[in-house]
């Protein structure tokens, strides 16, 4: 038994990441990484999530949901930094989780990872499709009931065709490699703001004051709505918000400069992320009563269109969400190109072509993720999908106690330190736990079972073809 444990406790030789991960070319500066990380963070959440958590939780509220989430994040953002500078890696958590505590707990952590890209992929699409749909029908364009949403015999609704082809699309661009994604983000980014700055303004001049009363509606009992229950309630939910932090992290192998770089991109994105998210949220609520925006995945542009406003929320229908689906692919593609470099799922996945992309990886998650896109419905995907972000936080947060005392020796000195230390770890990774607890019943029960599955395949398969097990076994 004894020999078992330490076998799961068998850490990563840092200088092999080094070597491995220097096929993937160089090319992001900061400007690359908050136009990623405000992509994703800025993404389909902004548009989508403000008027579903204030229907189901906060009411008026809602900014302050963001707020407390912003500090969670915020103390992860700084537990992200520092490990990014100092171990400058692809696949973020799951690589620094295996230098730091083992193979198995960089398992773990990336399987979390895996759950938060894999489904956020299919969020992000589910969210465009529904904002796509609005858009078309406003030229009197109707899909056909059976191809406008996830599996839901009872709507009528079997597969969501337009997520899918998001998804496809976004596959395409990104095989032709990170620096061409990187500009074309850039723009798309840069358009996206823009819109965003329309929609405040334009929103400001239908708001009515009544909506924000009472800002705090009272908790209604034996539900997850209202008073600081359902501030913590939304918080869970909005924390997808934020796995932006993780997809800027996840492409620090192809970064000019991590040490300095990583840091200031994921420190510009909570920054620039939060102000948007606030501002969003607080027109959102104020133009029509909270509870008018229930069941709708599409709310921004809703509101928008029901004020008059046609053209900005179509612009928010073509170009406010696409952004987040590339930032969110490409960093899922780098988390399955290294488990494939790790030997813990086929090795060739950690395959690199001739455009410096993991190929394999890429088509891999694509397609898996048209599949899961096209048939789960967009809340079930929202509430799982924080679930693996907080725990992904709660592992890097945690990791900080095993990095520090290794800087400057075994490892580089980190160039950004988190502050508040040792103290300020604990309180991230409480911030997060506390923050898991509130998810709803089935987003607890499906990452179980999401983990059940993840011992299975590292038991199976993993922990015998792993590259640090055929070394151990050569000495």
């Amino acid at each position: 038994m004894k020999k078992f444990i330490q076998r799961l406790l068998w850490k990563q030789d840092p200088a092999l990441y080094r070597s491995k991960d220097a096929k993937l070319t160089p090319s992001l500066r900061t400007i690359d990484l908050v136009g990623l990380g405000t992509g994703m963070v800025v993404g389909t959440a902004i548009f989508t999530l403000p008027g579903i958590v204030a229907a189901e939780h906060t009411g008026p509220a809602v900014p302050l949901a963001f707020i407390v989430a912003a500090i969670g994040a915020g103390l992860s953002a700084l537990a992200y930094a520092e490990t990014s500078s100092v171990l400058p890696f692809a696949g973020s958590a799951f690589s620094w989780i295996n230098v730091l505590f083992g193979e198995f707990f960089g398992w773990i952590a990336g399987w979390a990872l895996l759950a938060e890209y894999f489904i956020s992929v299919a969020f992000v699409a589910s969210g465009w499709s529904a904002y796509m749909q609005g858009f078309l029908a406003s030229f009197g364009i109707k899909l056909p009931t059976a191809l406008t949403g996830g599996f839901n015999p009872q709507r009528g609704s079997y597969v969501d065709i337009l997520a899918a082809i998001a998804i496809l699309a976004v596959g395409i661009l990104i095989s032709r490699g990170v620096h061409q994604v990187s500009r074309i983000e850039n723009i798309i980014v840069s358009v996206k703001l823009l819109v965003i700055l329309m929609f405040i303004v334009v929103g400001m001049t239908a708001i009515h004051p009544q909506n924000y009363s009472p800002f705090i509606p009272p908790h209604v009992a034996g539900t997850t709505f209202g008073g600081w229950q359902g501030i913590l309630a939304g918080t869970a939910q909005i924390f997808i918000a934020y796995v932006g932090f993780d997809a800027i992290a996840a492409n620090t192998a192809e970064t000019i400069n991590p040490q300095k770089t990583m840091p200031r991109g994921l420190i510009g994105t909570l920054v620039l992320g939060t102000g948007f998210f606030i501002a969003v949220s607080l027109v959102l609520v104020g133009m029509f009563k909270y509870s008018r925006y229930a069941n709708n995945a599409e709310p921004a542009a809703w509101a928008l269109r029901q004020s008059g406003h046609y053209l900005t929320a179509n612009l928010l229908s073509i170009v406010g969400i696409f952004s987040a689906l590339i930032a969110i692919l490409l960093a899922s593609s780098r988390l399955i190109y290294a488990f494939g470099r790790d030997g813990l799922l086929p090795r060739s996945l950690g395959h690199i072509d001739r455009k410096h992309v993991p190929n394999r990886a890429l088509w891999m998650i694509t397609f898996l993720a048209m599949i899961l896109g096209s048939v789960f419905p967009f809340t079930f995907l929202a509430t799982l999908v924080s679930a693996g972000t907080l725990v992904a936080f709660i592992f890097v947060s945690l990791g900080i106690y095993a990095l520090r005392p290794r800087e400057g020796k075994d490892l580089p000195e980190a160039q950004f330190k988190m502050p508040g230390y040792p103290v300020l770890p604990t309180i991230s990774a409480l911030f997060s736990a506390v923050i898991f607890w509130g998810l709803n019943a089935d987003a607890k029960i499906m990452m179980v079972l999401w983990f059940l599955i993840g011992l299975i395949i590292y038991f199976a398969y993993g922990i015998r073809h792993s590259i640090i097990n055929q070394e151990h076994q050569s000495k």
